[in-house]
């Protein structure tokens, strides 16, 4: 696993598909992504083709797993190694109601050491690095201290990488959506973690919605990851291979990006793709500048379309040439 990843998308259910991560592609080749959380069950019984198969152009990509059973977990991280994953990782942070209900993700936080006997296991079968995705916290195991009993406990299994959502998770009587955002955040407690485990990778999630927030927090740890603003204003991240990797490579414009969306768009619907599984992914290509709306609105229109091979075309029309051709002034400050 590349040991230099100071930036990262996140894992999210529905959004962070194959989909998604091709036509992100088009606007940075080297950000770290995700799959959607995997859950064991669906990679041991479910059409594991269609569940694992991704473009090589999606790279560097880990698959996320979601489990509770050791023995499933190292099969699937075996499988998933098999499949080209650059990395596999343990979702130990969602705390939504059907995880806890199948006995995983944040709810492990309360065992520490039965996570340890997973990546163990998982580590055991998987030829590539197998690492944690958690939070700071539960109810009742809300403190610092606890924090470090988990990533200590969990780290002598062979897990080197843990990315923190700088949140706790409040297992009852909040939404997942809630948990995202009325746990407050401590980034103080992930900045101590990098201090007092210095030999372990520290990535650091939580509240970060910028390219110049995520280079902040590398001032204390390993690397940043970024959610929901990634598909909302995706485009600034055509800044993020030169000022992250020092990648000095040109920038895309978003004439390029809907460029290699389209050749993309038109191959998937051929092979009976349904459009908006591919365009939902593009409607903040044009955060808040001219055409946004405009640019929206005709992507919308793709269910009344007989055919969608002039759809980026038209959406493109009404939305001024320096905007489409403009790429992004950043610094490389690596």
């Amino acid at each position: 696993m590349p040991d230099h990843r100071p930036l990262s998308i996140a894992p999210m259910m529905d959004w962070t598909d194959r989909h998604f991560r091709y036509c992100f592609r088009g606007i940075s080749r080297r950000v770290w992504l995700y799959t959607e959380m995997i859950t064991t069950g669906a990679i041991l019984h479910g059409d594991r083709e269609r569940i694992l198969a991704f473009d090589p152009l999606e790279k560097p990509l880990s698959l996320q797993l979601g489990g509770d059973d050791a023995q499933a977990l190292a099969q699937c991280a075996a499988i998933g190694a098999e499949y080209g994953y650059d990395e596999i990782n343990l979702n130990v942070g969602c705390p939504s109601d059907r995880v806890q209900h199948g006995n995983f993700g944040a709810c492990l936080m309360a065992t520490p050491e039965r996570v340890a006997d997973m990546i163990a296991a998982m580590q055991a079968q998987s030829s590539v690095d197998v690492t944690v995705k958690c939070r700071i916290g539960i109810e009742g195991r809300a403190e610092y201290d606890h924090l470090a009993e988990f990533v200590n406990t969990v780290s002598q299994a062979g897990c080197g990488r843990f990315t923190v959502h700088a949140r706790i998770a409040i297992l009852s009587g909040l939404s997942t959506k809630a948990n995202r955002s009325v746990p407050p955040l401590r980034y103080a407690d992930v900045h101590r973690l990098k201090k007092d485990f210095p030999e372990l990778r520290i990535e650091i999630n939580g509240g970060i919605r910028t390219l110049d927030a995520a280079r902040e927090q590398l001032q204390y740890v390993d690397g940043a990851m970024i959610g929901r603003a990634a598909y909302e204003d995706s485009f600034c991240f055509a800044a993020a291979d030169g000022s992250f990797y020092g990648d000095r490579a040109e920038m895309p414009t978003r004439r390029q990006v809907i460029e290699h969306c389209q050749r993309y768009l038109l191959e998937e619907v051929r092979r009976g793709t349904r459009p908006h599984a591919i365009t939902r992914h593009l409607m903040g290509l044009f955060h808040q500048v001219p055409g946004a709306r405009t640019w929206r609105r005709t992507l919308s229109s793709v269910p009344r379309r007989s055919n969608v091979d002039d759809l980026f075309a038209d959406a493109m029309a009404q939305i001024p040439a320096d905007i489409l051709d403009a790429g992004i002034d950043a610094p490389l400050v690596c």
